[in-house]
Formats: C-alpha cells, structure tokens, sequence
C-alpha cells in the first residue's frame, strides 16, 4: 500500500510515517498542497491523508482540484478542526472520512481499511502463487501453511512480483513499490532483496522462482 500524507506538523508527520511504515506502508510526505497535486500525478496512492491548515491553503481545496485531475484516490481528512459543522464541510467537499485530532494509530489503519473496502477500492485479498499466500492487509506470507519470517522491503518486493505473477515487472515499479519518494535508493538495493528471497523461497519449498530479465527487472513464476 502507498499512502500520501499532507502534514505540515513536523513531530505528527514523523510518528505517522514511521507508524504505518511497521504496518508494510509506502509513505510519501510533504507539507504543501502545491507539492501534493504533483505527487498525485506522478504517483498511484491507494489513499491519502489530508490535513486542512496547511502553509499554502486549506486542505479542503485540493480535493476538487485532485478530483478535477480524474484522480479519484479515497481522502482521510486529519484535523484538530473537528467540530461538526467542519466534519460537515469535510464530507461535503468530497472526502471520504474527517477523522479529529489526536486519534490513535489503531482508529486511523481502522480507518483506512473502512474505505478501501468501498467497492471503489476494494481491499486487496490474499494472493497464492504456488504454494505460497501472502496476507497484503496483516502483511504476513506462508508457504505449504508455514509462515516464512520475511522483513518488511523483501515481503514488499514479493507482493509486488506476486501479483503480476507469471509477467515481467519493471524494476522501477518494484522500487516504487517499496521505497518513497525521498529514500536514497542504492543500485543494489533491489538485487539484495531479491537475492534474499530466492534464498528463503527455495528453503521453504515455495513452488516458485524469481527469474531475472536483463536490464528489465523480475519475473515471478510457478516451478
């Protein structure tokens, strides 16, 4: 899952971050909605999580200006402005949830997962390739119904093969699929996750294989 957060609380921005990051969530940060409306062209969110005082406007008016875009991404606004005129507002300016300020982390995954079960954007399920599962919402992986211990990035990666199991992935599409905007990505970072994988794969007789395509990216098939 890939998240954009509009924050410009400094201290609240870094708690969320690394909060759903051990949840196996991609999140991109900015504090601006000028940079939000970029992000969102540039790059496919399963959803966003919106502040409305922002530096550059309220943040209620980037969402007709994203839905103008043809850009119908679920919108979690996050605000101490929680009264229920302003949740009202919320709501009828086109988000998808107003959740008040402070909130538990608990309430906001709770959350999240409300509106991508929308039949919009319905959850991911559990995705089996060979005979191997991987569980994309309490981000866990079995193979022959023994769990694999696989830390977050590699299982990331996995996902991502997984479900275009069977076609080439781009290696800039697994990359994205792990890492945010602002992370300093090494040229062999996505090798060494690979190359962990087949390792732990092979070991637990997972039935597949990942398979190089040169200067191409990855390949995940059934053996």
């Amino acid at each position: 899952m890939r998240i954009l957060l509009i924050e410009d609380e400094k201290a609240l921005a870094e708690a969320l971050t690394g909060a759903l990051r051990k949840q196996g969530i991609v999140i991109d940060h900015t504090m601006l909605l000028g940079d939000a409306i970029e992000l969102s062209r540039q790059y496919v969110y399963d959803a966003i999580l919106l502040d409305r005082r922002l530096p550059d406007g309220d943040g209620l008016g980037f969402i007709p200006k994203l839905r103008l875009a043809g850009i119908d991404t679920p919108i979690i606004v996050l605000t101490a402005r929680n009264e229920p005129k302003e949740r009202v507002e919320g709501l009828d300016a086109g988000a998808d949830d107003y959740l008040g300020k402070p909130f538990l982390i608990d309430e906001l995954m709770a959350r999240l997962r409300a509106v991508l079960r929308r039949p919009a954007n319905l959850a991911e399920p559990e995705i089996t390739v060979g005979r191997i599962t991987i569980d994309p919402v309490h981000f866990n992986v079995s193979a022959n119904s023994r769990p694999i211990d696989i830390p977050r990035r590699e299982l990331m990666v996995l996902a991502a093969l997984a479900k275009r199991s069977g076609k080439t992935v781009l290696r800039s599409t697994l990359e994205a699929a792990v890492y945010n905007y602002e992370d300093e990505i090494q040229s062999n970072a996505l090798d060494t996750h690979i190359s962990r994988l087949r390792k732990k794969l092979l070991d637990a007789g997972a039935g597949v294989a990942i398979h190089s395509i040169r200067g191409v990216g990855y390949l995940l098939k059934e053996e």
